[in-house]
């Protein structure tokens, strides 16, 4: 159920996206001799989910925009910051049997 408001909402609206199903994502059909911009999806590759239907230009940059933001926050979080090395860390690495010895012992390559 909608609910009635008066007015443009305050925020804006984060819609699902697929990849449109006339070109498979790649924005363009191909034609005989060329390639096309694909109508259904305004040569953006992207369609609403719910409904496939293509996205307003203006409506899509948002869209496209919050997804870019939120892949790159996700990737930066996954990302291991670079940091010093810590003696206990490197005493740990050779203390530990690495099987690079003579019948699978330990070598430390002193």
């Amino acid at each position: 159920m909608m609910k009635k408001q008066h007015g443009p909402a305050f925020k804006k609206e984060i819609v699902p996206l697929a990849s449109c199903p006339a070109c498979k994502g790649k924005a363009f059909v191909s034609g005989v001799f060329h390639q096309i911009d694909c109508s259904q999806c305004n040569a953006s590759g992207w369609v609403r989910f719910d409904d496939g239907q293509a996205l307003a230009l203006q409506d899509l940059v948002f869209q496209l925009g919050t997804a870019l933001t939120a892949a790159c926050q996700q990737a930066n979080g996954m990302r291991v910051q670079p940091g010093p090395v810590r003696s206990t860390d490197v005493s740990s690495y050779y203390e530990q049997n690495n099987r690079r010895g003579p019948g699978a012992t330990n070598f430390t390559g002193d």
